[in-house]
């Protein structure tokens, strides 16, 4: 399913509009539209920045904000490509610390749009063209770029010689386009590996491990996985990782969620495995206290939907929708809840894409949550509320529906006791997490 996109720039929101009926149907992966459209385009690919290439099902977007966070503090400049956007199509696209303005990104699409009418490329591969173009028009020293989806037949993966290449934390999600099992995702995933290039990752369980391994070497990279090529461990205020070359000690994350130090300890091994540029010490440190991704675990401002709650209480948005991650992120919100004394009430505000499954994420919450109320995921296809309120009640969580975010937080502020103020957690989609940083007027910058 393209992602929903829409700009107050009307130049940026012709190409768009251009972009959507291009691709106005399902996600397709393979390489070969998009090499296509690169090489009409003068292979824009070859010219890039040295790249660091992240896959993951959960935690790559963070890592790639821990790599851009390293970078920047270390004095240097990095374009960054991720996806979905949140509120803004330009976020996808940052040059050398800067989103792409909205004149840029109107003329490149039109450029990439011009080229690409009569091969069928899908959204991602007209949004991956287009940034391709712009990285390899304006100077940096690195270039970061997070894979869609999957790996192997993921648009990025036309980069043919990255620095160095890594895959976060693996998890069942997609399955229609990966497979239904971890090793199916796994190799799929390793599909980034590259002759000659170290493939960094976390530790998994050994057949998953055994996986990447095979698909690594079968590429011609070693695989460089957490617990044997490089290690970490998390003490009450601080992180210790170690490798061949010696120790890095940083801060925790100032990220919320006790899955952040990995992606942390990812993000420092990738840059440690690769020679294209120097990383001081303190440019670690500096990114453990700085780095922030918006919709993972993000504590809201006071704005218009906090207005909505009960004075005191705390607003947390998370995009996670698949199992792994409610995993990681009950567990966040369990100590948010559970700070040493006393407990706080805990509401769910759910929306859900309709290829996406309740039960998996709902499970965690099942002993953390007071309520749910389920809303739609507004210009997507999504589960129905009154079906997600019906999974909540099978797992013991009292549900309701509601008609948007607003309204959901308007009825917790009526059974909410006001001498307790609760916390909210909105969760299930990033393009409902989207939605509440809009209304909340809290875009990404």
């Amino acid at each position: 399913m393209p992602d929903h996109a829409t700009s107050q720039n009307p130049a940026v929101q012709t190409q768009l509009d251009r972009l959507w009926s291009l691709s106005p149907g399902a996600d397709i992966l393979g390489l070969e539209r998009i090499t296509a459209l690169l090489d009409r385009l003068g292979n824009p690919h070859h010219r890039l920045p040295p790249v660091i290439h992240v896959a993951g099902t959960n935690g790559k977007g963070s890592t790639c904000a821990f790599l851009r966070a390293t970078v920047e503090a270390a004095g240097l400049t990095a374009h960054v490509y991720t996806s979905p956007h949140l509120v803004r199509f330009n976020e996808r696209i940052r040059l050398a610390g800067t989103l792409i303005t909205d004149d840029a990104l109107a003329a490149l699409l039109e450029e990439v749009l011009d080229h690409a009418a009569d091969l069928t490329a899908s959204f991602f591969e007209v949004t991956t063209a287009a940034a391709f173009l712009a990285f390899s028009r304006t100077p940096a020293d690195l270039c970061i770029i997070e894979v869609g989806l999957g790996g192997r037949l993921d648009a990025t993966n036309v980069v043919a010689a990255p620095l160095v290449t890594g895959i976060a934390q693996l998890g069942i999600d997609h399955q229609s386009f990966l497979g239904d099992t971890l090793g199916e995702i796994a190799g799929e995933k390793a599909g980034i590996a590259k002759p000659g290039v170290p493939l960094v990752t976390m530790r998994y369980p050994e057949p998953i491990a055994a996986r990447v391994a095979a698909v690594a070497r079968m590429a011609g990279a070693e695989p460089a996985p957490a617990g044997d090529d490089w290690r970490f461990t998390v003490e009450a205020d601080r992180l210790l990782y170690a490798d061949a070359s010696g120790t890095i000690e940083t801060p925790l994350p100032r990220m919320a969620g006790p899955h952040q130090p990995e992606n942390l300890a990812l993000a420092i091994a990738l840059l440690r495995h690769q020679s294209a540029v120097t990383i001081p010490a303190d440019a670690y440190r500096i990114a453990a206290e700085t780095t922030h991704w918006p919709a993972r675990m993000q504590r809201l401002h006071p704005g218009p939907l906090l207005d909505q709650l009960p004075a005191g209480s705390q607003l947390w948005l998370d995009g996670g929708h698949n199992p792994a991650a409610a995993q990681a992120i009950a567990a966040a919100l369990d100590t948010i809840a559970h700070p040493g004394v006393g407990r706080s009430e805990v509401h769910l505000v759910l929306g859900m894409l309709a290829n996406k499954d309740p039960v998996g994420l709902l499970t965690p919450f099942a002993r953390l949550a007071t309520t749910l109320h389920a809303v739609p995921v507004p210009n997507h296809e999504h589960h129905a509320p009154a079906m997600l309120a019906a999974v909540a009640h099978d797992l013991g969580i009292a549900a309701h529906t509601s008609g948007d975010i607003a309204g959901a937080l308007r009825d917790i502020a009526t059974i909410a006791d006001p001498a307790e103020p609760p916390i909210v957690l909105i969760l299930g989609s990033l393009y409902l997490a989207g939605e509440a940083l809009s209304a909340n007027h809290e875009a990404p910058d």
